[in-house]
């Protein structure tokens, strides 16, 4: 250890307010600023969130869904005979405490056509989906409808199946 050194730490030893005072002011300006550049950060971030949820589109700022609980999705038909029309009501519930709003129901055939409602089914309230289906080409089939809504469940697929025979 140089003489150097040694003074040093005899100095610090002796005199420690004269030392430390400096470097412990040193340490908390250094904290401070720090604490200060987290604080602007902090802020600055909460600004950004406030004006991105302000101009959020309607499916980002949307808080609550609906919910959706069906009877059932899959319905087999069994043995249909050719050119008979075929239909069954696929009933649901809206369990939500928002409006069910049902914005498209798509049969994935043209042979299917589906009938729902179009004005929102209240909370607690049930409706129906009306599926027919025109049995014209014998052997088996399966179909799927494909419905559309505001429940967080997003998209529903119902399925019809069965045999059409001729006579």
């Amino acid at each position: 250890m140089n003489s150097l050194t040694y003074k040093l730490l005899l100095y610090t030893y002796v005199y420690p307010e004269k030392f430390f005072k400096p470097m412990l002011n040193l340490v908390i300006f250094k904290i401070m600023k720090l604490k200060r550049i987290q604080l602007i950060a902090l802020v600055l971030g909460i600004i950004v969130h406030s004006f991105s949820m302000a101009y959020a589109g309607p499916e980002e700022n949307k808080e609550a869904k609906a919910s959706i609980k069906w009877e059932k999705t899959l319905y087999d038909f069994g043995k249909i005979v050719k050119d008979t029309p075929a239909s069954v009501e696929f009933e649901f519930k809206n369990e939500s405490m928002v409006p069910l709003v049902i914005s498209s129901v798509k049969p994935t055939c043209g042979c299917t056509v589906a009938d729902y409602p179009k004005e929102p089914v209240q909370p607690g309230k049930k409706a129906k989906i009306i599926v027919n289906y025109n049995a014209k080409s014998p052997g088996q089939f399966q179909k799927s409808v494909i419905v559309n809504s505001n429940a967080s469940e997003g998209q529903t697929r119902l399925i019809i199946k069965g045999e059409v025979i001729k006579e």
